[in-house]
């Protein structure tokens, strides 16, 4: 009988990614056959029942993938603790999805919701390195010297940037495409900021393959079969 890993089965039914569901394991809060487990890396079979928190994990599942054009003041987390509106309240479907990265709440554009642990981990990880285009719209006209500096790399407080593509709009100076590939938290705001500009807009134009093009603020799509398989060939999952 096959055994696969206990983190993968609660990725694979939309949980937790299977980072996230390391800690729910490490935190006690997965059973296998009504027996908390917290040891990683164990192995269950098609027979034991898994349990977070007492909900019983399905072990067969039907993979949902959804692009949200995100409006700004919404949030990307499941639960905000002050009541706030969050990207689940906008795309509202029986399966239980998470975001693939996050977008701070004045951020808007391109984010994709799944239940697919795997495909999630891999898209988010630096190591395939997932390109990301945002427009920026700053306070004041970006200088040159500061665009190459940012297209080189600079160091911020968490580490240096990677160099990456940028474009000053040769009609308005102050607005900005860039194409970045961490997905490092505030990444683009913080760049910016490093050289004394305000960003007073920020939009996710793209994420890997997925563009808003066509996609009204506040609305989203189902992923078709197409975009999912060239997804999972970007990160060697095909």
């Amino acid at each position: 009988m096959e055994l696969v890993r206990l983190n993968k089965v609660i990725a694979d039914a939309g949980v937790a990614s299977r980072r996230g569901a390391d800690e729910l394991i490490s935190s006690g809060k997965v059973t296998i056959n009504g027996k908390k487990c917290t040891e990683l890396g164990t192995r269950v079979s098609i027979s034991d029942v898994v349990a977070v928190d007492g909900d019983i994990v399905p072990r067969t599942k039907h993979l949902t993938y959804i692009l949200l054009n995100k409006p700004k003041d919404i949030i990307t987390t499941a639960n905000d603790e002050r009541g706030r509106e969050t990207v689940f309240d906008l795309v509202r479907v029986r399966t239980r999805l998470f975001t693939v990265g996050r977008l701070d709440r004045n951020t808007t554009g391109a984010i994709l919701l799944t239940n697919d642990g795997e495909l999630a981990n891999r898209l988010m990880h630096p190591r395939y390195g997932i390109a990301r285009i945002y427009k920026a719209v700053l306070d004041t006209p970006l200088k040159r010297e500061h665009a190459k500096e940012i297209s080189r790399g600079i160091v911020l407080e968490d580490g240096p940037t990677q160099p990456c593509e940028i474009v000053i709009d040769p009609k308005d100076n102050s607005t900005v495409h860039l194409q970045l590939r961490e997905g490092r938290n505030r990444e683009v705001r913080r760049i910016f900021e490093h050289f004394g500009y305000y960003v007073k807009r920020l939009d996710r134009k793209q994420y890997a393959i997925l563009s808003t093009r066509g996609l009204s603020r506040g609305s989203y799509r189902h992923l078709t079969n197409e975009e999912v398989s060239e997804l999972r060939r970007m990160v060697n999952l095909a």
